[in-house]
């Protein structure tokens, strides 16, 4: 199995065997059941399309409610994923954590959290402008922006106040710490993108 869709629950520690203390995230993953299996003769590559959680039926639309009830599915998926598999599974089955192990390396995609507008300071890490000495109200601008005479005109790319976060990023080579079969918990040692009871894809690398 190559991947599954997940909720990041939150954080907290477990002990190895020596005893130390562990950081780890809590994921809860799965049970994924198969909305779709894409074929090379059909699709022109092959790939497992998953779903996780349930709509509201008064907020799915008639397209959504016909694609899962193709799968046999009684709700419209909350998100839907495709996966690359070696073996796919058929139509209906549901993918579990019982295709990861401990000590496996993952690579974890999730939305980070909104920021809303900010200045360069907090954005990109600017020191900001002098606290004494005749400084006046330029205590976290950013400073000049401009390229002077020529090409009088601000260069792309400059690093300056907007929004921040609310994007897809991907932490790769994350350790996996335990799996709890029984509860559909991952443990994965450090922390992943998103805010809590977000939705996250953990893949294998």
């Amino acid at each position: 199995m190559s991947g599954i869709i997940g909720r990041k629950l939150g954080m907290t520690q477990i002990f190895d065997e020596s005893g130390a203390v562990v950081p780890v995230t809590v994921i809860e993953a799965g049970p994924c059941p198969v909305v779709q299996v894409r074929t090379d003769e059909k699709d022109g590559y092959a790939a497992v399309q998953l779903g996780f959680g349930a709509k509201k039926a008064t907020r799915a639309t008639s397209a959504e409610k016909g694609h899962a009830t193709k799968a046999g599915l009684e709700a419209a998926p909350a998100v839907l994923k495709e996966f690359r598999f070696d073996a796919a599974p058929a139509l209906g089955e549901s993918v579990t954590v019982d295709g990861f192990e401990r000590g496996l390396r993952v690579k974890v995609t999730g939305v980070t959290k909104g920021r809303g507008f900010q200045g360069v300071m907090k954005r990109h890490g600017f020191g900001g402008g002098r606290a004494s000495h005749g400084a006046t109200r330029v205590h976290r601008a950013p400073g000049s922006i401009g390229a002077g005479t020529n090409p009088s005109r601000v260069i792309k790319g400059k690093r300056m106040p907007g929004h921040m976060g609310d994007a897809q990023q991907t932490v790769r080579n994350l350790l996996v710490a335990k799996v709890d079969a029984e509860r559909n918990l991952l443990y994965v040692r450090g922390a992943v993108p998103g805010p809590v009871n977000g939705y996250v894809f953990v893949t294998r690398q």
